[in-house]
């Protein structure tokens, strides 16, 4: 039966070179279909931000719609919206790979136009939001990490490619 380890030294074991015809090492060792991991170096610390920044959404969105929907229909489906781009932009960072790259930069350029048009509006028009959303005023309510992170993501990312 053929070696499939995928962790084994490139060089081969002991040290020697590798054969023609052994298995493909991928770009990132222990990364699944040899997708190059977008989470290495300062990208770890862009992917601990958006998990704990969707942490924070979907708990603050999940409360406020089982608790007080009727209150702020619009600020509450709005937070419940970020939180799934945070999330999916979470799991487009950790998953790694060029498909994956490309959906986490559309993700963040749509999470920072969310977040500059909730910003825009809650300013403009503070009546239509009884209570904040993720975005509200910016992200000020989250020290505008919201309105931070889009970029430093899309920044990220396009460097990686």
């Amino acid at each position: 039966m053929p070696d499939t380890d995928m962790t084994a030294d490139p060089a081969g074991p002991a040290g020697s070179p590798a054969t023609p015809g052994s298995p493909a090492i991928p770009a990132t060792p222990g990364a699944p279909g040899g997708r190059e991991r977008l989470v290495s170096g300062p990208g770890l610390l862009l992917v601990w931000l958006y998990g704990v920044i969707t942490v924070g959404a979907v708990s603050r969105s999940l409360y406020q719609i089982s608790t007080e929907f009727d209150r702020a229909p619009l600020a509450y489906s709005l937070s419940a919206v970020a939180a799934l781009v945070y999330a999916f932009i979470t799991y487009s960072l950790v998953r790694g790979g060029e498909t994956a790259r490309k959906a986490a930069r559309v993700c963040c350029a749509a999470e920072l136009t969310g977040v500059l048009a909730v910003g825009t509006w809650t300013l403009v028009r503070p009546e239509a939001f009884p209570d904040a959303t993720v975005w509200s005023d910016f992200g000020m309510g989250y020290l505008f990490i919201p309105v931070i992170l889009p970029i430093t993501g899309m920044l990220w990312l396009r460097v990686r490619r």
